[in-house]
């Protein structure tokens, strides 16, 4: 297997060095700095929303099925596969979670949620690994399919059941959820207080221990579980390698079709969770549409977290951020962050200057005088500009960190079995 660690390792070419990695410090020190940053624009706009316990809380929750849609395609494309179909298996996760749900609790309606999910996983592997399809065809085929055999399912299945309809489930039993006694009210009181960054971070821990679903925390935990599984067992040493270098891997004697075929089925089985989570702890219900494109944002998250666990997390939190403030202080809290946004535009310019990248910086500076033009001439965005919020951040986002992206090697590409002898 070293051999096939090796081949998957980008080199440096002669007189060039490699990029080095954004360490557990500095990425410390840049949530810190952008902490700091976020409260002194509350201060100044009077937009205590943007931190509040209530809105942490609800970007938790939001931020939990982009998460898991995000670690379903990390694990599918850490082994080669290139998965659009996550939103399909978000849809079917949606819809097999609440059908068991309503029918035996909500904890069988999360299994069945991942088995659904799983089962258009099964479907994209055997498209895709077995017969070598393009893997976007297939994915784009799994969202249509899921889209059409859910609203086909729903007519059988819930209409004339109570509370039930063709488009919509009958409600569910509630997952349950917590709030840990004492300090979620002393972080509360806290961030009502007002203080410079105390009062931010308390909003932000607040959000973490304040009516928090226990699918929450099995989702948080999961994030850990993936970086260990993949990157400190012989298991996700094989299954990398197939993303990185399939010829070196079989000719260690990995069994690459079976690592890819497992890797898209668990992938599947984690946007089919994401979708669960939607129908039985977001709503108590299936909703047809209820999705709403978080399989694409969770894929844009861990491109955006350049195919690690970490960064898919912050990704996700950042877009499940964003979709909080659409129900959460809409124009008013987007308003005060185009504040936030203009200064990041001028740090940025600063350091684009530094690299001496000065077409860069021109453009990143007509931007800045953009948003701080809209800032200072409005006292609020419009309605629609704040329910389009987390698409154009999904947006933004992918276009300023494309340079340091790096995707496996073999992602995407058609793999036969034994093409290498």
């Amino acid at each position: 297997m070293a051999t096939a660690t090796v081949a998957g390792t980008p080199k440096a070419k002669p007189g060039q060095s490699v990029r080095n990695k954004l360490t557990l410090p500095v990425l410390m020190l840049l949530i810190a700095g952008v902490l700091a940053l976020t409260s002194l624009v509350r201060i100044i706009t009077g937009a205590d929303g943007i931190t509040d316990v209530g809105q942490m809380s609800t970007a938790l929750q939001l931020a939990v099925p982009i998460g898991l849609a995000g670690l379903g395609g990390l694990w599918a494309e850490r082994a080669g596969v290139v998965n659009i179909g996550l939103e399909g298996m978000m849809i079917l996760g949606t819809w097999f979670g609440a059908w068991a749900g309503f029918q035996w609790g909500p904890w069988v309606g999360l299994l069945f949620g991942i088995l659904g999910g799983a089962l258009g996983g099964l479907i994209h592997a055997i498209v895709t690994v077995t017969f070598n399809v393009n893997h976007i065809v297939s994915g784009v085929a799994i969202n249509i399919l899921a889209l059409g055999m859910t609203r086909y399912l729903s007519k059988f299945a819930f209409e004339g059941k109570e509370g039930g309809s063709s488009k919509q489930s009958p409600p569910v039993d509630s997952l349950g959820s917590f709030t840990v006694p004492g300090l979620a009210d002393w972080l509360s009181d806290l961030n009502h207080k007002g203080w410079f960054l105390i009062s931010d971070i308390a909003g932000l821990l607040g959000g973490l221990v304040t009516n928090v679903s226990w699918l929450t925390l099995i989702a948080i935990a999961l994030v850990p579980f993936t970086w260990w599984a993949l990157w400190r067992t012989s298991f996700g040493l094989r299954l990398r390698s197939c993303g990185e270098h399939p010829v070196a891997a079989e000719s260690l004697g990995v069994n690459v079709i079976k690592y890819k075929y497992l890797a898209v089925i668990i992938s599947g089985g984690f946007a089919g969770l994401g979708g669960a989570f939607l129908s039985i702890v977001s709503a108590n219900f299936y909703l047809e549409g209820q999705t709403g494109g978080r399989g694409y944002i969770g894929l844009a998250s861990m491109i955006f977290g350049n195919w690690m666990p970490g960064g898919l997390a912050l990704g996700a939190g950042l877009f499940g951020y964003t979709d909080s403030l659409n129900l959460r202080g809409g124009g008013t809290n987007v308003h005060a962050l185009l504040l936030l946004l203009a200064i990041l535009l001028v740090l940025a310019v600063g350091w684009l200057l530094w690299k001496k990248r000065y077409v860069a910086g021109l453009v990143t500076t007509a931007v800045a005088a953009l948003v701080l033009a809209w800032y200072l001439l409005t006292d609020e965005v419009p309605s629609q500009f704040v329910t389009a919020t987390p698409y154009v951040v999904t947006l933004l986002v992918l276009a300023l960190s494309a340079q340091r992206l790096r995707m496996p090697k073999a992602d995407g590409m058609p793999y036969r079995k034994g093409q290498g002898k």
